[in-house]
C-alpha cells in the first residue's frame, strides 16, 4: 500500500546516463532522451538523434531564464527545480515509466554536466524510484 501516492514513481531497474546531445550517439546509449524545454541550437534532428523530446519535465523558461548557469544559483536552482519536479507529477511518472521499460540516456545542450538539470533529474528520478 502507498502512502504517500504522489512521490511514486515507476521502479527504476537501469542506470540512467547522461550526454550532451551534441556528442555522437553510441549503441549503449539505450532510449536518447531530450530533457530540454528548447530544441539545441545548430542541431539538426537526425543528427541529434533523439527517440523522445521530454520538454513538459525541464525547468520552467521562468526558472530557466533565472538561472542562466550562474555557478552562484546551483544550489537554489536544484531547490527550485526539485520543487517544480514535485508538481509535475503527470511527466515525473511518465518519464520514470521511460526509465523502467529500458536502458535510456537523457541528452541536454548545457556545456557545464556538472551543473545542468538533465543531473538533478537524473538524481530526482533515481532517488524516487529506486
Amino acid at each position: 500500500m502507498l502512502t504517500n501516492p504522489s512521490r511514486h514513481v515507476a521502479a527504476m531497474t537501469h542506470p540512467i546516463r547522461l550526454k550532451r546531445v551534441y556528442d555522437p550517439p553510441a549503441p549503449d546509449d539505450g532510449r536518447r532522451i531530450l530533457v530540454e524545454r528548447l530544441w539545441p541550437r545548430g542541431l539538426s534532428k537526425d543528427k541529434a538523434a533523439v527517440d523522445l523530446w521530454a520538454r513538459d519535465i525541464a525547468p520552467s523558461p521562468e526558472l530557466r531564464k533565472w538561472y542562466g548557469h550562474e555557478v552562484a544559483r546551483w544550489k537554489e536552482f536544484q531547490v527550485r527545480y526539485r520543487a517544480e519536479l514535485a508538481a509535475n507529477t503527470q511527466a515525473v511518472e511518465a518519464l520514470a515509466q521511460e526509465c523502467a521499460a529500458g536502458p535510456v540516456t537523457f541528452v541536454f545542450a548545457a556545456r557545464d554536466a556538472d551543473r545542468c538539470s538533465a543531473l538533478v533529474l537524473k538524481e530526482y528520478l533515481e532517488e524516487r524510484g529506486g
